[in-house]
């Protein structure tokens, strides 16, 4: 039996336009893919026609494989002598577990090589209009999970709230008023710009953007859903001129 391969592939943020080639190269020759909730329906229909697909979604307090399990699958699937896609929503080396999951194969001795995409941060703030850093608003960015690997929100504040810079938040929703008010108590002004991004990069993205002290109540008044992104800081005061997509999205719909 032919030794079997896993590739960990970043699909991206939705759009499957921003595959890198590498990507869309495998997902046409991979024997089976296993593949994460945020993964969209339209890269998963650039799959091979004869993988066979099997689902690893995580939500919050549903999953569909625990960490443990989805490892050992991974392994499993190997041995067997298959090429193993295991295709992740963003990036697989930012907030996807794939550092867990490469070291869980190469203690197995598995062979695997990682495939970046690009990640929601990226893919969502260039989306919604809102460029990362900027030399008049931020000259840094920091990504953060808006949960733990425990289901809490207790961050360092102190940290975050430093100025200067733009605080993107990944899983943040259910804690955006959490969030918001825990920055303010931590210094941050709550007229600080602050912008929540539903379904970015994908037909149906909606931001809705405010302040610390408006965004909680703004993103329940829209009836927001996850996957979401939290963009905090200056910079999101570019949205408004600079949302190139959504006004692109809004045109087609009247023609």
């Amino acid at each position: 039996m032919l030794p079997g391969m896993v590739y960990l592939v970043g699909a991206g943020p939705g759009d499957p336009e921003l595959l890198t080639l590498r990507a869309a190269k495998l997902l046409a020759e991979a024997e089976v893919i296993v593949h994460d909730h945020l993964v969209s329906a339209p890269i998963l229909e650039m799959c091979h026609g004869g993988a066979q697909l099997i689902y690893a979604g995580k939500e919050r307090g549903n999953h569909a494989l625990d960490q443990t399990d989805l490892n050992q699958l991974l392994v499993r699937l190997a041995r067997e002598g298959k090429r193993v896609i295991r295709l992740k929503g963003g990036d697989p080396f930012i907030f996807g577990r794939g550092g867990e999951e490469v070291e869980a194969l190469a203690a197995a001795g598995i062979a695997f090589e990682v495939v970046p995409g690009i990640t929601a941060a990226c893919g969502v703030a260039a989306y919604a209009g809102i460029p990362l850093t900027h030399r008049d608003h931020a000259n840094s960015c920091l990504f953060v999970a808006g949960h733990l690997k425990d289901g809490s929100i207790d961050l360092d504040w102190d940290f975050l709230a430093r100025p200067g810079r733009t605080l993107v938040v990944y899983m943040g929703l259910l804690g955006l008023p959490t969030l918001c008010r825990e920055l303010v108590a931590h210094g941050v002004p709550e007229t600080t710009p602050a912008a929540i991004v539903q379904h970015g990069t994908t037909q149906s993205q909606r931001t809705v953007a405010g302040t610390l002290a408006t965004l909680p109540q703004l993103a329940q008044a829209a009836r927001l859903a996850p996957p979401t992104l939290i963009i905090i800081g200056g910079v999101v005061r570019l949205h408004t001129r600079l949302a190139w997509y959504e006004s692109l999205a809004a045109a087609a719909a009247r023609d």
